[in-house]
């Protein structure tokens, strides 16, 4: 391998430009990049990190309804007492399960699909080669997604929440609804019969314009912040050493799934990364989450956006548009990154049933 040859990694069946760099020994020349694992992989590894996410957080996500939706329940240790005092304070926490779960689970599904088609059409055309010579390794592979700009990132992240958060708007609207104190809905049913008869089919929309400028940036931002916060924790080593490229012998190898399967060094970096990232994005998106809050629970009080947070500077200040902060926070953290590492781990897992993608061949 030191003999000046040009060697070539072929990572993909379909060809693209493979232009070649000179590295300290060699020219490597990268034929192509490993391709897109099928769509269905990612719906049902959205729809599992969702529902897990949904079940185990609903309380929290509760919790910080009630608190968002007006002075009457603004303390969380008030609202939790009440709770609690109730005669059932487990069915209690646990209210708003169902909805819950349809709307992260399906909502994710439609989501991580929906991102990994963007995302793919967008590395297929822009991201074709990449160059590594004698002395390169290929990192272990932590993301179940291409890696893309910054700029990239952002809007793809944007478009695919923006997208999911549309189809699952009257799921969401009949969620804020069952969660809160402010209705007595015995069903869900019950409750989407009522806002049809009272508000029409628009008003199982209603906040969309507040849901979706809080989840555009909160979605880009978020993959701005996790694909960095890997780079980083792996540059420090958080996430192990990569293996090498092929042996110092030269001789024909075969990279086969070890570089691509998890490893508890791969889930802690996805897993911390996935925190750090949610809580920066939900400390700058948080008084669009606020609004969105209000007007899905008192649209016959706030006429729209603006309306909304002018009523609400003046009855409550500027702190209004950040109470729940530190819930939505704690919540979105652990949320994100348990739905995140799940999702990647089973993509990953999934893969590795993919014969043709097992293996990356190196042929001298």
């Amino acid at each position: 391998m030191s003999n000046g040859s040009t060697n070539r990694v072929q990572l993909k069946a379909s060809s693209c430009a493979s232009p070649t760099v000179r590295g300290p020994q060699e020219t490597i020349e990268l034929l192509t990049v490993i391709p897109a694992s099928k769509p269905t992989f990612h719906f049902a590894a959205g729809l599992a990190s969702g529902l897990t996410s949904a079940v185990l957080l609903q309380p929290a996500d509760l919790l910080k309804t009630r608190i968002q939706q007006g002075r009457q329940t603004s303390s969380l240790l008030t609202t939790v007492r009440k709770i609690l005092a109730s005669s059932q304070p487990i069915r209690g926490l646990w209210r708003g399960t169902l909805p819950s779960a349809l709307r992260t689970g399906l909502g994710s599904a439609l989501y991580f699909s929906t991102l990994n088609a963007l995302r793919q059409a967008v590395s297929n055309r822009d991201t074709c080669v990449l160059l590594y010579s004698q002395y390169d390794t290929l990192p272990k592979r932590t993301s179940a997604l291409p890696q893309l700009s910054h700029t990239a990132n952002l809007v793809t992240g944007a478009l695919a929440r923006t997208a999911a958060g549309f189809v699952m708007m009257p799921v969401t609207v009949l969620k804020a609804r069952y969660e809160s104190d402010y209705y007595a809905y015995r069903s869900l049913w019950g409750a989407g019969r009522d806002i049809v008869r009272t508000e029409g089919f628009r008003g199982l929309f209603s906040g969309f314009g507040a849901t979706a400028i809080r989840d555009a940036p909160y979605a880009g931002l978020y993959i701005v912040f996790y694909e960095q916060s890997k780079k980083y924790l792996s540059s420090l080593g958080f996430g192990g050493s990569p293996s090498p490229v092929w042996p110092p012998s030269g001789e024909q190898n075969t990279i086969d799934t070890a570089e691509r399967q998890s490893t508890p060094s791969s889930i802690s970096v996805n897993f911390v990364s996935g925190a750090l990232a949610a809580g920066l994005a939900t400390a700058i998106t948080n008084p669009f989450d606020v609004v969105k809050t209000r007007l899905q629970l008192m649209p016959y009080k706030y006429r729209n956006m603006v309306h909304a947070v002018q009523l609400m500077l003046r009855e409550d200040g500027v702190r209004s548009l950040f109470s729940g902060l530190g819930l939505r926070m704690g919540r979105k953290a652990i949320s994100s990154a348990l739905a995140w590492t799940v999702y990647e781990e089973l993509i990953l897992k999934a893969e590795k049933r993919w014969p043709d993608q097992d293996n990356i061949e190196l042929t001298p």
